[in-house]
């Protein structure tokens, strides 16, 4: 069982920066994957950014080159830097976490809400 949290969103213009964080809870520990998806209204949850226990990271198209997800496994966290965003970027920001071993079996937080406009 494992609990997640997000916090850091919040309103920006575009071409500015936010730093999301995820702090994690209960029966996790470094091995697992944790990552980032967002979801817009009338949109599927989609995919963002992805970091092992190994600190390989995987990033959409979208973002790539704009985001950058990083981890502490000392404090079971992960964040994920945002910069140069767009309003296309507004959207609800959820933390995901899952043991390889068991990928299947994942966990979500709550999200934290994005807006980027002028």
């Amino acid at each position: 069982q494992v609990q997640l949290v997000e916090s850091g969103g919040g309103l920006v213009q575009p071409g500015g920066s936010l730093r999301l964080s995820c702090a994690a809870s209960g029966s996790i520990s470094s091995s697992y994957t944790m990552g980032w998806y967002r979801q817009s209204p009338g949109n599927q949850r989609g995919f963002v950014a992805r970091i092992n226990s190994g600190g390989s990271t995987n990033y959409a198209d979208s973002v790539k080159g704009r985001f950058t997800i990083s981890r502490d496994n000392a404090k079971n966290a992960v964040y994920l830097q945002m910069n140069s965003l767009q309003p296309e970027d507004t959207a609800v920001y959820y933390c995901n976490t899952y043991h390889p071993l068991l990928p299947t079996r994942d966990y979500w937080g709550q999200g934290t809400q994005v807006t980027v406009s002028s």
